[in-house]
């Protein structure tokens, strides 16, 4: 039954997530006004805003004008309830929980609008950072050295490069130092550029990208960072490389 609520809840704050995709990137308030289609204006009604089970129900489609339903809502719903869920049965009833929730609540916006407009918005990174900082305050320093290396890395590769990564990816890669500390920031780093590296060849191979094309890198790192502190929850033997 914990398992139902924490997936519940997760799919609830998933369903707010998805306003925040769509609104923060267009400078819009996520509070008012309440949600409508965006093609016809339509007020979504109570039976409408029920998370995954309204999409299924209404086929994908908007109930007033027909048009279809981008299944991104349905799948940040249902991804936000599995990673709440997760996230509970790792640590249960406990602040290393809420720190993940939140943590969720803030990685899933900033991948998806990157994914989608190549931003990460200091709206979401800047409070995310604090927040981390806040909720760390047990291992205070780990979370201050992660934000300082996290940035700092980030900002020598775009010296280096001259902008192989953006300023959007420093303030995340901080952020990721503030909430887990300076090793999530080191495998988020990795891990990230692995599952980029892949995705790349993909869009070489097929013919989707060239080199010159731009490829976010916040999707991938935002991965990278829930990979890595699933890995240090669970203590994989590999993860003790860095001491």
């Amino acid at each position: 039954m914990e398992f139902i609520v924490a997936l519940t809840f997760g799919m609830v704050i998933g369903s707010f997530l998805n306003v925040c995709i769509y609104r923060i990137p267009r400078g819009l308030s996520i509070v008012f006004p309440p949600s409508s289609c965006p093609a016809c204006g339509h007020r979504l009604g109570v039976t409408e805003l029920v998370p995954l089970f309204s999409f299924l129900a209404l086929r994908g489609k908007c109930k007033n004008c027909g048009k279809k339903i981008s299944w991104r809502y349905p799948l940040v719903e249902l991804l936000t309830g599995l990673l709440f869920a997760g996230s509970y049965g790792i640590w249960g009833l406990s602040l290393d929980t809420l720190k993940a929730w939140i943590f969720i609540g803030l990685i899933i916006p900033i991948a998806l609008i990157d994914l989608e407009y190549k931003l990460i918005p200091n709206v979401l990174s800047f409070p995310g950072i604090i927040a981390g900082l806040l909720l760390s305050y047990d291992h205070i320093l780990d979370a201050a050295v992660g934000i300082l290396l996290g940035f700092g890395v980030v900002v020598l590769i775009i010296v280096i490069s001259r902008g192989g990564m953006g300023w959007g990816d420093a303030k995340l890669l901080a952020m990721f130092g503030a909430f887990w500390g300076w090793k999530v920031v080191i495998y988020s780093l990795f891990i990230g550029s692995f599952f980029g590296s892949i995705i790349g060849v993909i869009l070489l191979a097929t013919h989707r990208a060239t080199r010159k094309t731009y490829i976010p890198f916040g999707p991938y790192l935002a991965l990278g960072a829930i990979t890595s502190v699933v890995l240090f929850a669970f203590n994989f033997p590999w993860i003790s490389i860095i001491p």
